[in-house]
């Protein structure tokens, strides 16, 4: 079984985009169905940051990081920055293209005035790999006023694919951090890839449901289906064709059925997996209420590709 490791995938890459450190490089504000039933709104702020420790196989987020870390109060400046232009939320993403809980992406020095930052928000999201979970979880916990809410990337429970991704990551570690977040009160999402490389499109499918089915086992109040894209450098080389959309809405499906918590598709830059203009806005508007609803809708008969969402 080959493996990557991160000479190899860095070598492959291309440019990276400029980002400014102390700039968001990029911020939005968007709804969500909260696990109250009710749809609110979330800002959701892309931190500018250094690049994540692990090298994951199919990541592409690195193109908008930095070579270095950044300075202490620039990640509060940011989020200022970010806070200034946005309309009102209920809910904040902090997304930094890493870890939260990185001492060398956010600096922990910085929590108590993100915190502050914070302190109109109900809800505060981030993101963290398995192997950081630990006591700077806790420290940022204790000066927030909102609850506190992790996403990890989950991937696969393949046996075989997920070692391959060079995330260096087992199912243990993430039920391990999962039982940490269910012992201090904090809510788990997940980020599972819906047809990672080394597997056929209905593997794809079939193994995103199963990735699902372990994330909730593990008691995550939600999971992101986000499907795997090409042009990192290294999928190119594995000759990695990027799932279908209809793959995409069968998996939300499957998931949505499940009913043990919220599943959400991410749509971004959606169109990419479309193979028919005619009947793509019909379907990226139907995730999207299904995003929003959890309910699985009826399903859409294209009259110019022949082909029917599931």
């Amino acid at each position: 079984m080959t493996t990557y490791s991160d000479e190899w995938i860095v070598s492959r890459r291309g440019p990276r985009n400029p980002v400014d450190p102390k700039r968001p490089y990029h911020f939005l504000v968007e709804e969500e169905r909260a696990d109250s039933g009710e749809v609110v709104r979330v800002a959701t702020i892309f931190l500018t940051n250094r690049e994540c420790p692990w090298r994951c196989l199919m990541c592409d987020l690195w193109k908008n990081t930095l070579t270095e870390s950044v300075a202490a109060g620039d990640i509060p400046g940011q989020i200022e920055f970010a806070l200034g232009r946005l309309g009102k939320a209920s809910q904040i993403k902090l997304y930094n293209s890493g870890s939260f809980f990185d001492a060398g992406a956010i600096p922990p020095g910085d929590y108590a005035a993100i915190a502050k930052m914070l302190s109109g928000f109900e809800r505060v999201i981030v993101e963290c790999h398995p192997a950081l979970i630990g006591e700077r979880v806790l420290g940022f916990q204790k000066v927030l006023s909102g609850k506190l809410e992790v996403a990890m990337g989950l991937e696969t429970v393949h046996p075989e694919v997920l070692p391959r991704l060079n995330k260096r990551m087992t199912l243990e570690m993430f039920s391990s951090a999962a039982n940490f977040f269910r012992e201090h009160e904090i809510d788990l999402r997940a980020f599972v890839l819906l047809k990672p490389p080394f597997l056929s499109e209905e593997e794809g499918v079939l193994w995103a449901q199963r990735s699902v089915e372990f994330a909730f086992n593990c008691h995550a109040t939600a999971v992101s289906l986000i499907p795997v894209r090409a042009g990192n450098g290294a999928m190119e080389e594995l000759d990695f064709a990027p799932p279908k959309l209809t793959s995409l809405e069968t998996a939300l499906a499957n998931g949505i059925r499940l009913q043990r918590g919220r599943v959400f598709a991410d749509l971004w830059d959606l169109q990419k997996f479309s193979d028919c203009d005619a009947c793509f806005d019909q379907r990226d508007t139907r995730l999207a209420r299904m995003n929003l609803s959890q309910v699985v809708e009826p399903e859409i008969v294209c009259a110019e590709c022949q082909k029917t969402s599931t």
